[in-house]
């Protein structure tokens, strides 16, 4: 859905301490821009609790029409989790880590054009999911990758090299965690370095986990990592993310790795393997059932 930007009234917020971009000039470029669309816009901070009751009141009292995220993917799933349910668009400013979601998009990282988009783009719907009772907008995942993620979130630094520091510390360390998959008729018993459940064909930073993943088709992509000689993983880590291939589920042991959809999944996480939602550490959980939520909300994209 296009809307005229003169007929919109849009809430930027901002997370101050996402990423490592500069948000300095951000209320004054989104000012200008405004101006310049004859529209209205205002700027508010995020909040670390993820109550946002504030802006729910100001978007059913004020009348606004689209709540745009500064800051990077852990943010976009506190935001939308909360105000999902409310008859708005939700754009993106990417300033975070990995900026997943909004690669997958196709919304610009430059700031200056990532603004003049969320006046000018159109909202699609796109899906989302849900793990166990938890949102998520568009990457899960158990075992190394959540390590990283738990350790990244203890660093005084952000950004890619930070994120890249700790990849290869733990990867180093990595060992596999035993999991039983439950997928349609399938059970699937493996020991894994990790499984990533993704909605989006991003990772983060153009790294690609995913490759036949889409934001709309109702469906989960599901990779597992298996237990391989650390020789030759990043290499199968390359072919997949270069073009992976759809494997379909399989119940035989393997030791290449298993790319499959589908729009449920059950893990049995024997071993208490990390987790993480959207790039955030969360607690670990013995059984995790996550199922799609097919056009769950409206995100403001390229025409």
């Amino acid at each position: 859905m296009i809307v005229d930007p003169s007929q919109k009234k849009l809430i930027f917020l901002v997370n101050p301490i996402s990423g490592t971009k500069s948000k300095a000039d951000l209320d004054q470029l989104v000012s200008h821009t405004a101006a310049g669309f004859d529209s209205s816009a205002i700027v508010l901070p995020t909040v670390a609790s993820g109550d946002y009751s504030f802006v729910r009141q100001r978007v059913l009292e004020e009348g606004f029409t689209d709540i745009i995220i500064c800051g990077g993917d852990g943010t976009v799933n506190t935001v939308v989790s909360d105000l999902r349910d409310l008859a708005v668009h939700f754009g993106i400013v990417p300033f975070g880590s990995g900026n997943g979601l909004a690669l997958s998009a196709g919304i610009p990282k430059n700031t200056q054009k990532a603004v003049e988009l969320a006046f000018t783009g159109k909202a699609r719907y796109i899906d989302a999911f849900m793990v166990n009772e938890q949102f998520a907008c568009m990457l899960c995942g158990l075992g190394f990758d959540a390590k990283v993620a738990h350790d990244f979130a203890q660093q005084p630094g952000r950004g890619l090299l930070t994120y890249t520091q700790q990849t290869i510390k733990n990867y180093f360390t990595a060992t596999p965690y035993h999991f039983e998959i439950v997928v349609e008729e399938h059970v699937i018993q493996t020991d894994a370095y990790f499984i990533s459940v993704a909605n989006s064909n991003q990772f983060g930073n153009q790294f690609t986990i995913a490759p036949k993943a889409s934001l709309n088709d109702g469906l989960l992509d599901v990779v597992v990592v298996p237990k391989m000689n650390k020789a030759i993983l990043p290499f199968a880590l390359i072919q997949q993310v270069t073009g992976g291939e759809l494997t379909g589920a399989q119940e035989e042991p393997r030791s290449t790795i298993q790319y499959f959809q589908t729009a449920r999944i059950q893990i049995r996480n024997k071993d208490l393997a990390p987790l993480h939602i959207d790039g955030e550490p969360k607690e670990s959980q013995d059984t995790v059932t996550i199922k799609i939520l097919p056009r769950s909300f409206q995100l403001i994209q390229p025409i």
